[in-house]
């Protein structure tokens, strides 16, 4: 099977929303997506809620690491304001972030999430024609 080299990394947040803070989250999280699709590096930002179990899953995909630095350097304030509202429940990155990346997320801020690491062993993504047809 041929396969594309790609250093691209895909993070899957899984985060328990508050008691009492379903407005909240929801507020924040539509003011970080609406910032990150202006002035973020992310190739995809989506985020889905399942109100029931009061659970969110965000999925963001990076071009790389550089991508997650730049990410995480512009978006601090939006970061926190939804970290208001919630706690990571489970982290997963999928691909090869750079060391520095993997350190940060052992500690962000001091507090520590559990988190897995998947190396990529094959695939690829059809993103960047479909990033250049009208619309997108």
């Amino acid at each position: 099977m041929e396969s594309t080299t790609s250093g691209t990394i895909l993070f899957r947040n899984t985060m328990r929303i508050t008691d009492g803070h379903l407005d909240g989250f929801r507020r924040a999280v539509t003011q970080a997506v609406a910032f990150t699709r202006e002035h973020g590096p992310q190739l995809m930002v989506e985020v889905f809620i399942d109100e029931e179990r009061m659970l969110a899953h965000s999925f963001q995909l990076y071009r790389d690491s550089d991508a997650i630095r730049t990410h995480w350097r512009l978006s601090d304030p939006y970061i926190r304001g939804v970290m208001e509202h919630c706690t990571v429940q489970h982290f997963e990155v999928f691909g090869e972030p750079d060391p520095d990346i993997v350190a940060a997320l052992r500690t962000p801020g001091g507090d520590g999430f559990p988190f897995t690491v998947s190396p990529r062993l094959a695939g690829f993504n059809r993103l960047a024609p479909w990033a250049t047809q009208p619309g997108h």
